[in-house]
């Protein structure tokens, strides 16, 4: 994290959050469940300047899942927010997973308020960056030219969603799988030939095997070289499983958005088992906690890849966190259509070559355009 840089404290005088949810006329599958909506939390903080920072709280699942982590957040960690004078974002982080830890015990939800923690880091970020006039790229020190993926590409017509996304910039793609064996081949093959043999094509199982199928499975895929499988197998499997399928796999393994916390993460960076390393900037972390790992992950020699799928300031969000680290690796973009994406995050970045370069305006440089989403007709809550 940046230490050396001057700036002011930050004094929350209003907190709000938004519930959004989108219709969409594609479902989006999953090897373990379907959303037949798109939806999004989006939070703001404003300071006692009149100034107002944005984050997103991951929130696909359940399906009712939104409304809860929204009222969650407003119940819980808004309160501790207002409550004094935060010396810097990673100063109200640290306080909030203190504080909050026991809740998270007690009530057997500390997934969920570890991702309204980090919403609020997001926005905390934000808010600085805006303050010191500087963008959370270059606040970290990094590079704002980054590589994406186009991610969630679905079982049925894979073909189609990647032809879209060809056309539309997208240099490297990646595949749902956990859907049998044969429908699995078939669709990694449709996408080779479709892409070409030097096409980066990545396969993501979202958890669907058990150690022993996951290494049938993946050697099954293997000869048509995917650059990584994601989530072969249950991401709370000890990691003694994860060691030994990585010495049967011929495919780099790679997990990270269903971790959680500093051990976890650095028990996989110093295991053998993942080449790809995937914190949820949403879910776990924001930037106060993902920015340490991505560093470590980088220094490891291994991918450091954020995974997000939601709405659009989560989004630009992991993509500053990937330029403040720099290195190779992409940013997930989700591939299937989400009026809150672009909506959510205007000016929304432009994909070249697969490439974003991000801009100079201050903060994550976007805000979401409200009238448009109520235009749009996206229920909003609160």
């Amino acid at each position: 994290m940046p230490t050396s840089i001057s700036h002011p404290p930050l004094q929350i005088k209003k907190v709000e959050s938004f519930v959004y949810r989108a219709p969409i006329h594609k479902p989006v599958q999953t090897s373990f469940g379907i959303m037949h909506d798109r939806p999004a939390v989006a939070i703001s903080l404003e300071d006692n300047e009149g100034c107002v920072g944005w984050g997103e709280i991951w929130c696909n699942f359940p399906s009712v899942g939104p409304e809860h982590r929204a009222r969650l957040f407003d119940s819980i960690v808004a309160p501790i927010l207002l409550e004094k004078i935060w010396a810097s974002p990673v100063e109200a982080f640290q306080e909030l997973t203190k504080r909050l830890h026991i809740l998270g015990i007690q009530c057997g939800e500390p997934g969920t308020i570890a991702q309204a923690i980090a919403g609020t880091d997001i926005a905390l970020w934000d808010l600085l960056g805006k303050k010191i006039g500087k963008p959370l790229w270059e606040l970290f020190g990094g590079t704002p030219l980054i590589e994406t993926y186009a991610s969630g590409i679905s079982p049925t017509d894979p073909e189609e969603i990647a032809e879209k996304k060809w056309a539309e910039g997208f240099r490297a793609f990646k595949l749902k799988v956990g859907f049998g064996q044969d429908r699995d081949f078939s669709n990694l093959q449709t996408l080779r030939n479709l892409l070409g043999p030097d096409t980066k094509i990545m396969v993501d199982a979202n958890q669907a095997w058990d150690p022993d199928s996951a290494a049938r499975q993946i050697e099954h895929l293997a000869p048509l070289n995917p650059f990584w499988v994601e989530e072969p197998i249950a991401a709370d499997r000890p990691i003694q499983d994860w060691n030994m399928l990585a010495t049967q796999s011929s495919i780099p393994l790679a997990a990270g958005e269903n971790m959680r916390g500093e051990t976890q993460f650095y028990e996989a960076i110093n295991s053998n088992a993942f080449q790809v390393i995937q914190p949820d900037i949403g879910k776990w972390g924001g930037f106060s906690g993902c920015i340490p790992i991505a560093q470590a992950v980088c220094a490891s020699n291994r991918l450091f890849c954020p995974h997000w799928l939601g709405g659009g300031i989560g989004l630009v969000a992991s993509m500053h966190l990937k330029a403040a680290v720099g290195q190779a690796g992409f940013v997930e973009v989700d591939s299937n259509p989400n009026i809150l994406r672009e909506a959510m995050a205007m000016p929304y970045p432009v994909i070249s070559d697969g490439k974003v370069l991000l801009s100079n305006e201050p903060g994550l440089g976007i805000a979401p355009e409200i009238n448009r989403l109520i235009d749009l007709q996206v229920k909003h809550y609160f």
